[in-house]
């Protein structure tokens, strides 16, 4: 597999998302919140998300283990879109300790564990680490 459109698409929302969900969580903890920042960037980690859960659905792999190229990590895009909009349904409701939690879940599950899996060896981005960057493997 090489550098498709959209796979650049996917590895950069991905990525993105990654490096500013922290930056949206901390908006709104501490002692200093900042509501209106909170409010813009989650809106922005919402659209890569999702960017990055759609891209997902056009990336296949018949290599590993699948379904019609699509790869056990493909299920976190329900995982995705279920979190995504439960945090948005709970913040309608005013339930802001729920929606938290939902953010908090998304991110770890979509942007840390997802992300853990494509640095396996046998991945795309796990490749070009192990194999090209770092020269190992």
């Amino acid at each position: 597999m090489q550098m498709s459109p959209i796979i650049a698409v996917h590895l950069t929302a991905a990525v993105s998302a990654l490096v500013l969900g922290p930056v949206v969580l901390w908006a709104r903890r501490g002692r200093t919140q900042h509501p209106r920042l909170h409010r813009a960037l989650g809106y922005a980690w919402v659209t890569l998300m999702v960017m990055t859960a759609v891209s997902a659905l056009f990336i296949r792999d018949f290599k590993l283990p699948n379904i019609g190229g699509y790869t056990p990590v493909h299920l976190l895009v329900p995982v995705v879109f279920f979190g995504l909009t439960r945090a948005f349904w709970k913040l309608a409701k005013g339930d802001i300790r729920s929606h938290r939690i939902s953010m908090q879940a998304t991110y770890i599950s979509a942007c840390i564990v997802a992300g853990a899996f494509t640095l396996l060896p046998s991945r795309y981005l796990g490749q070009m680490l192990w194999r090209q960057w770092l020269g190992l493997v």
